[in-house]
């Protein structure tokens, strides 16, 4: 039976650029599993692991010309852009490549038999070991980085786990070159190459994370196709967990004071940060909590200049520059709103950068307002004045969750008393409603770094974890405790002596070779 082709096309001009592959069958998906499945076993041993992390490393970097050129031809993010998403790529697959030779993510733990406890307490010895095989859903606005060979399967196969792709349709291209490196990588290092395989298609998609060999899935993109399979995934006779990072607002709060001292700089700033990428970033502060009065007017005054001045900007694909176009005309319409800068079309293929602005007050019950609560995908973002700080609060109440929050604060109150004051009540408010909390910065850009977390309340993703960072690991992986169980039979890490050298607590203490992880 044939199936539908997958194009390649040129976000530029709406254009089909070539025909890629074929949507998969549910039998080719299937067959997918089935063979990463065969595979998990060969990704046991860490240090393999690792080389596999390092060499796909190696290849993507010695790619990167081919790479880049592929990934701009299907998302016209720029080379510069890509380019540096790529480095982001390749140092995030040797950062787990290190976690997996620390060890600290097994979080081994040992506890010797002891028949003088009442009750005694027999030996126990506890790690954790992969799910099995993981589904990874592609995300549109990052190629590299959050897609084939980005963090959710680069975090995957750090777990020993085989992960089977879903290629985003808004870069096929890109993906099915990013796979063939990562497959020839797996061969490379001894590994069989279907420890990483791809699969093309919405249906696949729905098959993937309803096959009953797969154990877990990452996803980044829209509330409503995250949504759906995450139901799947919770639905199944047997559910599995579904880590997906679906929406996100990002909400700013600008004090009074912070407007006052440096309105024109916070506004420069905003402008910059909601059109980086044509606005197509998931921490794109998408609505901010503006004073009224000579402060605010200032920093509206300079972030009018700024992205009146931005130029018009393709996005990925030109089914999100219709929802763009569409979702900012419904908000403009709204009673009360006005457009200082007014976004939308900017051409046959491109957008043009604007912002709402709306009485806070509005906001502080239901309404036909709630719109403007809710993510659009785009270089837009809603600036709320608020009259009173106490508008803040009831704003903040009523907003749902958020990978980012941030708080501009004057000098003096980022100085403050030694309980905060006003402003630690406020950074409460924020913590609530989010999984990363910025102060005087901007939430565009995710540093990998081990104390990262990319992840918050719903809908921002679906669980409590991230996907950057070195904890992403933890998604995938279950504790096992072995009780009583012969030293010849337990895996190494938890044999007396520690001869492989992790990070081990043994009877309340840490054994170290090197600090663990937190």
């Amino acid at each position: 039976m044939s199936t539908a082709p997958v194009w390649s096309v040129d976000p530029r001009t709406g254009k089909p650029r070539e025909d890629v592959a074929s949507e998969a069958t549910e039998h080719e998906v299937d067959e997918a599993v089935r063979a990463a499945w065969a595979a998990r076993g060969a990704l046991a041993d860490r240090g393999v692991r690792a080389a596999l992390l390092r060499t796909a490393a190696e290849l993507l970097d010695g790619a990167a010309e081919q790479v880049v050129a592929a990934a701009d031809a299907e998302t016209a993010l720029g080379s510069v852009r890509l380019a540096g998403e790529l480095a982001r790529t390749t140092a995030q697959l040797r950062a787990f490549a290190d976690v997996v030779d620390e060890g600290a993510f097994l979080d081994v733990r040992i506890d010797h038999a002891d028949p003088d406890r009442t009750p005694p307490w027999p030996d126990l010895r506890r790690m954790k070991v992969p799910l099995g095989v993981v589904a990874v859903y592609s995300a549109s606005n990052f190629p590299l980085a959050f897609s084939v060979p980005g963090g959710d399967t680069a975090s995957a196969l750090a777990a020993g786990c085989p992960v089977v792709v879903k290629a985003h349709p808004a870069h096929p291209a890109t993906s099915e070159l990013c796979a063939s490196l990562l497959r020839r990588a797996a061969v490379r290092v001894g590994l069989p190459p279907d420890v990483v395989a791809l699969v093309h298609g919405f249906d696949a998609g729905v098959a993937l994370v309803r096959h009953p060999l797969v154990s877990a899935a990452g996803f980044t993109g829209s509330v409503r196709g995250g949504r759906a399979l995450f139901d799947a995934a919770a639905a199944r006779p047997v559910p599995i967990p579904f880590h997906g990072e679906l929406g996100s607002l990002n909400p700013v709060v600008v004090t009074r004071a912070a407007a006052e001292e440096r309105g024109e700089e916070i506004g420069a700033g905003l402008g910059v940060s909601m059109t980086l990428g044509v606005g197509q970033f998931c921490t794109k502060p998408g609505f901010v909590l503006v004073p009224a009065g000579a402060g605010g007017d200032a920093l509206v005054k300079a972030l009018t200049a700024v992205v009146g001045d931005a130029e018009a900007g393709v996005m990925l694909d030109h089914r999100m520059r219709d929802a763009f176009v569409a979702g900012v005309a419904e908000r403009a319409a709204l009673d009360g709103v006005g457009a200082p800068v007014t976004p939308g079309s900017g051409g046959e293929h491109t957008v043009g950068a604007g912002f709402l602005t709306v009485a806070a007050s509005v906001l502080a019950s239901s309404g036909p307002h709630d719109l403007l609560l809710e993510e659009c995908f785009g270089p837009v973002t809603v600036v709320a004045r608020y009259e009173h700080p106490s508008e803040i609060g009831a704003v903040l109440s009523r907003l749902p969750g958020n990978l980012t929050a941030t708080l501009q604060l004057s000098a003096g109150e980022a100085g403050g008393s030694e309980d905060g004051g006003a402003a630690a009540l406020l950074l409460a408010s924020l913590t609530g409603v989010a999984g990363r909390v910025v102060v005087d910065g901007w939430p565009t850009g995710v540093a990998v770094a081990p104390a990262q977390h990319h992840g918050g309340p719903y809908p921002a993703t679906t669980s409590t974890s991230t996907s950057v960072g070195a904890t992403a690991i933890e998604r995938w992986l279950r504790p096992v405790t072995y009780q009583n169980t012969p030293e010849v039979l337990l895996p190494g890490e938890l044999r007396e002596g520690g001869g492989v050298g992790v990070p081990r607590r043994v009877d309340g203490r840490w054994e170290s070779p090197t600090p663990p992880l937190p």
